[in-house]
Parts: structure tokens; sequence; C-alpha cells
């Protein structure tokens, strides 16, 4: 089943000088694991491929049910330098929920995940 990010997590995201931090908190507790599993760096830079010139790190924040992503080489030289539109990074979150993730039928419907449409 393909499940919408934007269905079963919301996010926010600024900037640390050319990097753009991503934190991404699951809707539900129940929701946690199943971002943990399938969210992983190498998706999200694969989301974001000739946009950001960097690697992706990604944090667990399980007490918060969250991941953050650090974006590297996002920004074009951060928030003085870039000319680019969004230099502070508040539009990758919204990037990011734009993302559907591949989900095995018997665990979305297990954890009562909306199907994307």
């Amino acid at each position: 089943m393909r499940v919408r990010l934007t269905d079963i997590a919301h996010a926010r995201s600024g900037d640390k000088g050319d990097t753009a931090n991503v934190g991404v908190i699951a809707l539900r507790p129940e929701w946690y694991p199943l971002l943990s599993q399938h969210l992983t760096r190498d998706r999200v830079a694969q989301h974001f491929e000739g946009i950001i010139e960097g690697g992706v790190d990604r944090f667990e924040l399980p007490n918060l049910k969250a991941l953050n992503f650090l974006l590297h080489g996002a920004l074009d030289g951060g928030g003085t330098l870039s000319l680019k539109t969004d230099a502070q990074g508040k539009v990758f979150s919204t990037a990011l929920l734009r993302m559907e993730l591949d989900v095995p039928d018997a665990e979305a419907r297990a954890l009562g995940l909306p199907a994307a449409t």
C-alpha cells in the first residue's frame, strides 16, 4: 500500500547555515516504528536528489516519536549568502511530507494507515 507521509506525520524545518534541518513527527505514537523503518536516510536523500548537494544525516528521537534529518548543502550557502527563494529552508518539511511510502498491505491494515489516493 502506498501511504502519503502527510497523512501519518507532521514536520517542521529550518536552517543552520547551509544545512536544512527537518523534523518528522508521527501523528500517532503507534506509527513511529513505521516511520523509523521506512523513512530512511537513503530514501530522504533520493527524495531530494538534485536539490541538495551534500549528504543526509538521520537522528532517531523515539521519546518524541520523531526523526530528525540534516540535509547538507541544501541552502546554497545559507540565509545570508543564498539567492534561493527559501534560503532558511522552511519549505523542506512540506516537500518531504509529499513523499509516499510503500508499506506492506498487512502492516498498513494492522496500523490503520490511510491509503494514498
